[in-house]
């Protein structure tokens, strides 16, 4: 039929038409994609639909013509028109027809095709069949409805593939759900197991590297055992070796102890065989004038060895065992110059006695002599004081207080006579133990150490306060006997003065470390000041001043005792002993009077201080001098104590030093033999130095402040 191949030719233009080439992708759905989505171009009929739709308005008059006498007037299921209104919109219908699809509606489609899919398949296919053509000829209704079943038809199949596919995709979806679960669960479990593997390869390596750890630190502790074994070992050495050492130190100090006792009982059986030597050499000189001199010289030098070796033990160092054997020596020899003194006395004991009455009457001459000269001396200097002013004895006052001061001195001699003169044993060892106590830190004083100096100080304040010391290991106190507090003081007072004329003698710098002590002493034992100066006027009456005067009746011999000089059976001394002597008794006088004891904070000013010594020099000056010792004794003085007398009197210093030049040293050189001139020379240029410079040095020796704190 020509229907049937119009159809067919209608369904092969539909098929080469731009929408029957659609490709149809199962997998739009999953991806939510447009069906049309990858179609570009607007949807059109073929050219060929014209020719179809050309010839169906030619043959649709003659079909209409036909049905409308068939079936009358009208017929269900057509629509009719007019003919010219009906041919003209159809043919512009199917001239003009055709779909598009802007791109604004694909994008509304697309997402209403990811709202409903079933929709949009509707839309479409509603879209596609909005041009309707209406037909009058029944063959073209037929057409028109079997395309529309068609186009049903293929609606429901492709509804139904849509569902096929969208429970395909659905199932796919969830395969490749499940699939992806069960491959995460698997890679999950792969993970957790590359998890479980590291955390075992760390917990491995971590255990091995804590194995390793472990053994390193038993290696370590192993080495720090063996380290603290060897360690331990050396310090048990050590500390043997510090007992071994402590040990020798105690013996050493035991030992030392035992030599410093033993070497201060050799120095002071020294110095008691010297003094018993002095006289000794005396009586040999007179005798055997072949030995003049030389017991005497050596005995002094025996002394001087042991004084050096005790003089390092003043350092705060035990003597040695070579300084105990020359000590030992030194008494050994000085045993023997004893007893070979005592066997030459003993020889020319006889050779005396047959020289004694020819002596003694010489004596007797010389004495009258001397009387004589003596008695014509004091006329002249009474002679001459009267022309020219000046005294020959101290004034009354000086005079006055130089007798009290003696009167004490005896008193107190008196009081210790029962414990001096005791005949028992216990009081001798106890009258020895105490002398000891109270000389020999006195023979200890030197300027090398100021604390040394301060312990010696402090002892003798104990001692001096009735407090118990240790002496030669023992501990002596004043409260064992009833007079032991007077003989300590009397003791300590002759020792000092004893100092001053060997030790200070012999060393001019020895008088500062001595005199500090005495001084300080002084200060807080004011009893000790008067014994001390009783002493000293005894042995030396022109640090008054005072020239004793020759009484009627006086033997020679005792007013040259009572002028100083040593005097015994052997004669008396010589000038240059005697003025040794004087000189460092001055000296130390002079040290006292300047110096204070520096740790006493309690006193002021010194209690014998620089008024006595400006007193003193103005009394010398005021007295007639005397060869020799006017010279000496004012020279001493001056340099010991001059910077301190100027510090404190300034202009009135130099007025003194310049009428002490002008008028008083001529008056010396007046009274001074031509072989006597040394001493006034020496006084001379040490005058015109300080006048001319203006100034004076502080005296060699002086202690300062680095002393102290040594």
């Amino acid at each position: 039929m020509p229907s049937d191949s119009l159809r067919w030719e209608t369904l092969q233009a539909l098929k080469n038409s731009p929408k029957g080439k659609i490709t149809f992708n199962p997998y739009w759905s999953s991806r939510g994609e447009d069906i049309l989505s990858c179609y570009q171009d607007s949807l059109s009929l073929s050219p060929q639909s014209g020719a179809i739709l050309q010839r169906l308005n030619l043959q649709s008059p003659q079909k209409a013509v036909c049905s409308n006498c068939s079936s009358g007037p009208t017929s269900p299921g057509l629509t009719s028109t007019s003919s010219t209104d009906s041919s003209r919109d159809v043919a512009v219908k199917n001239n003009t027809v055709t779909v598009t699809l802007s791109k604004a509606e694909k994008e509304q489609t697309h997402n209403r095709n990811e709202q409903d899919p079933e929709k949009d398949v509707d839309e479409i296919t509603s879209s596609l069949s909005s041009p309707t053509i209406s037909l009058l000829s029944p063959e073209a209704m037929a057409m028109a409805g079997q395309i529309a079943m068609s186009e049903e038809e293929q609606r429901k199949k492709a509804k139904m593939a849509f569902r096929l596919r969208q429970e395909m995709q659905e199932k796919l979806v969830m395969a490749v759900a499940s699939t992806e679960s069960e491959q995460l669960k698997r890679f999950e479990e792969l993970m957790e197991l590359k998890q479980r593997q590291e955390y075992q390869s760390m917990r491995d390596m971590m255990d091995r590297e804590t194995k390793e750890s472990i053994g390193r630190q038993e290696k370590l502790k192993e080495e720090q055992r063996h380290r603290l074994k060897i360690q331990n070992l050396r310090l048990r050495e050590v500390e043997q070796q510090r007992l071994r050492e402590a040990e020798l130190e105690r013996q050493r100090l035991v030992e030392g102890e035992e030599r410093l006792r033993n070497l201060n009982s050799i120095q002071e059986e020294i110095l008691q065989l010297n003094q018993l030597l002095e006289p000794s050499t005396q009586t040999q000189t007179t005798v055997l004038s072949a030995s003049i001199g030389t017991y005497s010289t050596r005995g002094n030098q025996l002394c001087s060895q042991v004084s050096e070796v005790v003089r390092k033990t003043a350092e705060g160092q035990y003597p040695s065992m070579e300084d105990m054997t020359v000590a030992e020596r030194a008494l050994h020899e000085m045993r023997t110059q004893i007893r070979l003194m005592q066997e030459e006395a003993a020889k020319a004991q006889e050779e005396e006695k047959k020289k004694e009455l020819a002596e003694s009457r010489r004596k007797l001459e010389e004495l009258k002599t001397q009387q004589e000269a003596q008695t014509k001396a004091e006329q002249a200097a009474k002679e001459r004081a009267q022309k020219q002013g000046l005294q020959n004895n101290a004034e009354d006052t000086t005079l006055k207080w130089y007798k009290e001061l003696q009167e004490s001195l005896t008193q107190c001699t008196q009081s210790i006579e029962q414990l001096s003169s005791s005949k028992d044993v216990q009081t001798k060892r106890l009258k020895l133990e105490l002398q000891k106590a109270a000389t020999i830190p006195i023979s200890q004083i030197s300027a090398n150490s100021g604390s040394r100096l301060r312990e010696i100080f402090e002892r003798l304040d104990k001692l001096l306060s009735g407090q118990a010391v240790v002496s030669a290991g023992k501990s002596i106190s004043t409260s064992h006997h009833p007079q032991g507090l007077d003989f300590v003081f009397y003791k300590v007072a002759e020792k000092f003065v004893k100092q001053g004329e060997e030790e200070v003698a012999s060393h001019h710098e020895a008088a500062f470390p001595i005199g500090v002590t005495a001084s300080g002493i002084w200060q807080l034992q004011p009893r000790f000041g008067d014994l001390l100066l009783g002493h000293l006027h005894k042995k030396c009456p022109y640090a008054v001043p005072h020239y004793p005067r020759m009484k009627d009746g006086t033997p020679v011999d005792e007013y040259q005792r009572i002028l100083g000089y040593r005097v015994d059976d052997s004669g008396v001394e010589g000038q240059d002993s005697f003025m040794k002597r004087m000189s460092g008794m001055i000296r130390l006088y002079a040290a006292i009077i300047q110096l204070k004891w520096p740790f006493d904070s309690k006193h002021g000013l010194p209690t014998h201080g620089l008024n006595h010594g400006w007193r003193w020099l103005a009394q010398m000056l005021n007295m007639e001098p005397i060869a020799d010792i006017t010279a000496t004794l004012l020279f001493d003085f001056l340099e010991v104590c001059g910077h301190a007398l100027l510090k404190s009197y300034q202009g009135q210093f130099w007025k003194v030093l310049l009428l002490l030049k002008e008028q008083y040293l001529p008056r010396i050189e007046a009274v001074t033999s031509s072989g006597q001139m040394g001493s006034v020379s020496r006084l001379k240029l040490f005058l015109e130095k300080l006048l001319r410079e203006r100034q004076l040095s502080p005296p060699k020796g002086e202690l300062t402040s680095i002393f102290w704190r040594s």
